[in-house]
């Protein structure tokens, strides 16, 4: 697992061994950033982006990588995303180590919203709830949600701007309010 693009390009991010972390792919990652990039989508420079569920950081420290100006991570263990972006020597980070169904407030609405939450579990609609109730997700926010292929997701009050399906996993770009 590596970054993609950017100037952290091909550089390597450090995961777990085992099931307990499920880091997103690097070309599901590659196809998102380009969707990103090409879309009617916030632009990632100068952004600040929320990396939800954040396992490894891989979203939020490939945003960095691109130019985004902040990323804060939760996840029950930031460990990892730390790790990550201290190997990077990228110092914009926020860890919260807390769960994404209960953060705490928000100092604004972010730009982008990652989540990829555990696959089968229905966790994305209801943290999509929590962090627009807690301020991370405003009307401008551009939510990116990675959950497994078969999955529906039940996000009341946003509406899907774009899917796209990559093995075993779909992207769901969503904003709010529409």
């Amino acid at each position: 697992m590596r970054i993609v693009g950017g100037r952290h390009r091909g550089r390597p991010l450090f995961a777990p061994q085992g099931t307990a972390i499920r880091p997103s792919g690097d070309r599901l990652r590659e196809a998102l950033f380009n969707i990103l990039a090409h879309g009617d989508f916030p632009g990632i420079e100068g952004a600040e982006v929320l990396d939800a569920f954040a396992g490894t950081g891989a979203f939020g420290l490939e945003a960095l990588s691109r130019g985004a100006a902040r990323a804060t991570f939760i996840d029950r263990d930031v460990a990892w995303a730390r790790r990550n972006a201290d190997a990077l020597g990228e110092d914009a980070v926020v860890t919260i180590a807390g769960d994404a169904l209960a953060p705490p407030p928000a100092p604004g609405p972010v730009a982008i919203a990652f989540l990829d939450p555990p696959y089968g579990q229905g966790l994305a609609g209801p943290a999509l709830a929590a962090l627009g109730d807690a301020g991370w997700i405003g009307p401008a926010t551009c939510a990116v949600v990675e959950i497994g292929r078969g999955e529906s997701l039940d996000a009341a009050g946003f509406s899907a701007v774009r899917r796209r399906g990559y093995g075993a996993a779909q992207l769901l770009f969503l904003k709010a309010g529409s």
